[in-house]
């Protein structure tokens, strides 16, 4: 279940939206707004529809249609001024126990509201301020939005010597988010027409980067993710992973008593047992970094190998091997929608389920695609060129109850088992490429993601069954998704074999982008005839 979920029939989705997630994605390539994240993410919610703006700053309540119907009766409602919204939000000005209410016409110019005449044939804005006295944070004020929106909430605060703080634009003090809160929703149900209620208190005493990931991952399914992306979490150059019960952070900076305080503060924060620290080297061109340094910089230290759980599957990791430790975190939503057999909204991966379906897994690591088709019902292939994470990848089958012995484990090349499963004319009902952006092998010599995936590609729709799926990822940061895109889609060109479904992911929405810290995980899904 997903924690930001408040309810759901079949007309009507509402969920408490974290603050700092846009509602869509700004772009085809960019990362997933949370309208888009939760329409492809579960078949019945392909219908999905927003029906009013919340801006990416503002957290709590946000509601959707899950049919023509009930989109246009929500509509209606909200144009009508039907809806009674409340808001909570935190000021540093004084207020004592104050009320105001302000009515006025409202026009946007230069990037931010004006306050206009009523009188002046702008539309109105209608808000309600109570005070509720002292908080931790400063002044709690209740803003009830009769017309308007949440623009009009902080223009008009503003304006009673309230600014919100965070809201930099209308006179805010700094803070680290907008403190603005959608914490209640009345509306009429859409079908119905019973009156409906949603509530769901503020976090302002929270980071975001945490209230943000407790609202998207189970902590009961799921116990490993990215806490802090860099600066898409407002940390530049800081990345932190929950692992189970520790925190594993990487950064280019040398740890001085002050980061290695900083590092304890995000362990208490997160009720970790030990926060370790790996400084990262910057890997000189074509070549793969030196292994990292690794040290335990607060806290207790826990055993060196353990279990996470992932989307209620188990993955056995090492906390110094490498850069994953055994699980690439930024795959998680593409091994969920291997997992449950559904891609995107109109698109599922196997329409008459997984059992009898045979996936390629070709550099496969630690098998982590694999156990998740294996748990889905399919048999699968792995196919790395390194033995012992192949005896790795067995180690997580077993740990999730799955006899390895019934599956394929294959080392070596991916370039030669391609041409020569082609050759024995062995065809796979899904083929997995996840490859590192540079590689060596014997057989193949170097592969460089940018000047090889086309080739690669080629590959293994010559061995993909007509009317199966290629999971083509890379995470070459440099390479523009619209160009990796073009690489993967030419392959099917010269093999003559038409798309019938194409679905692009990015990463997953613990993995933001941000001018800081730009996308670099980019995953194509295509059926091809």
């Amino acid at each position: 279940m997903i924690p930001c979920l408040l309810f759901e029939d079949e007309h009507l989705l509402a969920v408490a939206k974290p603050a700092g997630w846009d509602l869509r994605a700004s772009g085809p390539c960019a990362g997933e707004g949370i309208f888009d994240w939760l329409r492809h993410r579960e078949p019945r919610w392909a219908r999905l529809a927003a029906v009013h703006p919340r801006s990416a700053e503002v957290s709590g309540v946000a509601v959707f249609a899950l049919s023509e119907a009930a989109a246009q009766a929500l509509k209606q409602q909200f144009a009508e001024s039907a809806v009674e919204e409340r808001f909570l939000f935190l000021t540093d000005r004084p207020a004592g126990d104050a009320a105001r209410e302000i009515r006025s016409g409202i026009a946007r110019a230069s990037g931010r509201c004006e306050i206009r005449p009523l009188a002046s044939g702008s539309p109105t804005a209608h808000t309600r301020f109570r005070s509720l006295g002292p908080d931790p944070g400063g002044t709690r004020i209740e803003a009830v939005l009769v017309a308007g929106t949440t623009d009009s909430i902080r223009v008009h605060a503003a304006a009673c010597g309230w600014p919100i703080l965070g809201d930099s634009i209308y006179g805010g003090s700094a803070a680290p988010r907008l403190m603005l809160h959608a914490a209640g929703l009345r509306l009429r149900h859409p079908a119905s027409g019973a009156p409906l209620a949603f509530e769901t208190p503020p976090e302002f005493d929270q980071p975001p980067f945490r209230t943000r990931r407790l609202a998207i991952i189970d902590p009961k399914e799921t116990t490993a993710y990215r806490l802090i992306h860099g600066g898409a979490d407002g940390w530049p150059g800081w990345f932190v992973d929950r692992l189970e019960d520790d925190l594993l952070a990487a950064s280019t900076l040398e740890l001085t008593p002050g980061r290695r305080a900083l590092l304890d503060s995000w362990r208490r924060i997160a009720e970790a047992r030990a926060v370790y620290y790996r400084l990262l080297t910057r890997p000189s061109q074509n070549q793969p970094a030196e292994r990292p340094r690794l040290d335990c910089a607060a806290g207790s230290p826990g055993p060196g190998r353990f279990a996470i759980r992932e989307n209620d599957l188990r993955f056995l990791l090492r906390m110094g091997e490498g850069g994953a430790g055994g699980l690439f975190l930024d795959q998680r939503d593409n091994r969920r929608r291997l997992r449950a057999g559904h891609v995107a909204a109109g698109f599922p991966l196997f329409p008459d389920g997984a059992a009898g379906r045979t996936v390629l897994n070709t550099f496969a690591y630690t098998a982590a695609f694999s156990v998740c088709a294996a748990a889905a019902g399919a048999h699968t292939v792995s196919l790395d060129l390194s033995r012992n994470y192949l005896e790795w990848g067995r180690d997580n089958f077993r740990a999730n109850g799955i006899d390895p012995a019934e599956h394929e484990f294959v080392v070596g090349d991916v370039f030669s088992w391609l041409k020569r499963w082609r050759r024995r004319e062995r065809f796979f009902d899904l083929v997995i490429l996840d490859p590192p952006t540079f590689s060596r092998s014997r057989e193949h010599g170097a592969f460089r993601a940018e000047e090889d995936y086309a080739a690669l590609a080629q590959g293994a729709i010559a061995v993909l069954r007509r009317g199966g799926v290629l999971l083509a990822s890379s995470n070459a940061a440099q390479w523009p998704p619209a160009d990796f895109q073009d690489a993967i889609e030419s392959a099917a060109a010269v093999l003559r074999r038409r798309i019938l479904r194409r679905h692009y992911a990015p990463q997953p929405p613990d993995f933001p982008a941000h001018p800081d810290t730009p996308a670099y995980l980019k995953t194509l899904w295509l059926r091809l005839e």
